[in-house]
């Protein structure tokens, strides 16, 4: 899987839980939510990474 797609699936996810958090009450949708934008930070940083060894 192409680290753009993984971002999107990450995103993709994100969505549904902060719908069900933010306009359903749903307090578990809000744990997912967190654990989803910290795995999307992960992600964010390995990609800075690779960017960052690419141009060196």
């Amino acid at each position: 899987m192409s680290r753009f797609a993984e971002v999107k699936a990450l995103v993709d996810q994100l969505e549904g839980d902060l719908d069900k958090f933010y306009n359903k009450g749903n307090k578990t949708a809000g744990t997912r939510a967190r654990k989803a934008l910290q795995d999307l930070k992960k992600v964010a940083q390995d990609i800075r990474l690779d960017i960052q060894n690419k141009k060196a």
